[in-house]
């Protein structure tokens, strides 16, 4: 297996040093694929010769413009977005006006580009550790469940990880955990009861994969069952943890705490349902690797663009380092010019290397000050550390102007360890998220247009309930950080309240 992937490391090289020519390559190649379909005979795909043909000729869309072909795809029809029918469909949060969206999986996407970018991810592992040993211990399972389509159930719906997981081939199946009955239940509360009960006396677990939020419910289950102070006590061959989906910053000490070990590996990857996008490079770095020759083309949506009726998106080639963009794809899953609501910033354009910033619906900018997740994710890490307190979830909102005072901003915050002074960690915080953003510090200068933010702490167990309450439980569905509006604020207070 080393020898295998020492060869694959050298293909992950060709698009590192030749980007654009296999980005290039990528979108003549998803264009042939589709000159047949009905989407490719409505944009009339055969005279499409370059990337500004394409550009030209193809909109940007969103779920919603995307919603009818896929539609009739879950029904069965054939040569819509994508050649020949397709089966599944993968179930992601709803950010539109839907509680989910589903998002083809054709075959071509999940072998060319979520199981290939599972295998980079494992070839960039071994290549900084040859000592790995994820051929020789176990994986454990962290993935959602499957669903037939009532209204059509030759069409079946699921988290992307629980159609990786069933469509695993059986000789990889050896080398995870828990059984895949288990690891596909629906039900989280049984399923963490199950997984923390089969594997509490695995020795051999030597990585995981997952949401941190389902990850550290697992870890408590575990200490509960066990008694034991931490989880390297229960698994001592665990030394990577894969990580993705949210900003990890807020988590990172609870992890430490929960695995205190110097050299644990922690290994960020970018696969949404929407496709395998990236992955860290270099362990040590706080950035990612775009993966350019995985069945996706790139394109990217300037921060001026976001609002406008009819967006214009840059090439790969255009864009800057530390500029934030909403990312657009196109994917052999049929997916056009798809404007999947991510912001990313570049960190490297040789070999191009991003961050994920946020989200185009999750900042806020009430006041002018253009705050991102990645904005608050920090300063929430920077703060925990410097009043030795612990995060488990928060949300932020504006706070309007008013007749009775200024605007500002409304933090909810779920603690996993409460720091001493609530009103000295709210000035620290404040005061970091000024260091970090510039836009903020200025509203904040002398608190002519902005107050100090407020903090207000709920009970544990608060951000849970209230997404139960919303439908979106499960290991796709993620506390929104960020809302420039008090919508997602005042249901959570609200339901505080009723518990009370």
């Amino acid at each position: 297996m080393r020898w295998y992937l020492r060869q694959r490391m050298t293909r992950i090289r060709t698009f590192m040093e030749q980007p654009h020519k296999v980005q290039q390559q990528v979108l003549r190649e998803l264009i042939a694929a589709s000159k047949h379909t009905k989407w490719g005979q409505e944009f009339g795909y055969k005279s499409i010769k370059t990337q500004k043909d394409y550009a030209t000729q193809v909109p940007i869309s969103d779920y919603d413009q995307l919603k009818p072909y896929i539609e009739r795809m879950m029904f069965g029809e054939k040569d819509v977005l994508w050649g020949g029918k397709v089966k599944w469909f993968a179930k992601s949060s709803g950010t539109t006006s839907d509680k989910s969206k589903y998002i083809p999986l054709t075959d071509q996407n999940l072998f060319s580009n979520h199981i290939r970018g599972n295998w980079d991810t494992t070839t960039v592992l071994y290549h900084h550790n040859p000592n790995a040993r994820n051929f020789a211990d176990k994986n454990l399972l962290m993935v959602g469940s499957l669903e037939t389509f009532e209204p059509y159930p030759k069409t079946t719906i699921g988290d992307v990880s629980a159609i990786m997981a069933h469509r695993m081939p059986w000789v990889g199946r050896p080398f995870f955990a828990p059984d895949f009955k288990t690891a596909l239940m629906s039900n989280w509360e049984e399923k963490i009861e199950r997984t923390a009960q089969l594997t509490k006396d695995a020795t051999d677990i030597n990585m995981i994969a997952g949401v941190p939020t389902w990850t550290i419910v697992l870890f408590r289950k575990l200490l509960e069952i066990t008694g034991k102070e931490n989880i390297s006590q229960i698994w001592p061959n665990l030394s990577v943890y894969a990580h993705g989906g949210v900003g990890f910053a807020p988590y990172k000490e609870q992890f430490k705490r929960f695995i205190p070990k110097e050299d644990f590996t922690y290994m960020e990857i970018y696969n949404a349902s929407e496709g395998f996008f990236s992955l860290k490079l270099n362990p040590e770095d706080d950035d990612m690797l775009l993966l350019l020759n995985n069945g996706v083309y790139y394109e990217f949506l300037p921060m001026e663009e976001w609002d406008k009726a009819v967006p214009t998106a840059i090439p790969l080639q255009e864009v800057e380092i530390g500029k934030n963009y909403a990312m657009v794809v196109s994917t052999n899953a049929g997916l056009w010019r798809y404007n999947i609501g991510d912001t990313v910033s570049f960190t490297s354009i040789y070999p191009y290397k991003i961050k994920i910033t946020g989200r185009t619906k999750q900042f806020v900018n009430a006041f002018g000050e253009e705050v991102m997740v990645d904005n608050t994710d920090k300063a929430v890490a920077i703060t925990c550390q410097q009043t030795r307190s612990m995060v488990a979830e928060y949300t932020v909102a504006p706070i309007y102007f008013s007749k009775e005072g200024k605007g500002g901003h409304h933090w909810l915050i779920e603690f996993e360890h409460h720091p001493l002074n609530i009103e000295a960690f709210a000035k620290r915080l404040d005061e970091n998220l000024q260091q970090i953003n510039s836009d903020y510090e200025a509203k904040r200068f002398k608190n002519m247009a902005l107050n100090q933010l407020k903090v207000t702490t709920l009970p544990k167990g608060t951000f849970h309930a209230w997404m139960r309450s919303r439908g979106k439980f499960g290991v796709q569905n993620k506390i929104p950080r960020l809302a420039n509006h008090r919508r997602y604020l005042e249901e959570i207070l609200g339901l505080v309240e009723e518990n009370v």
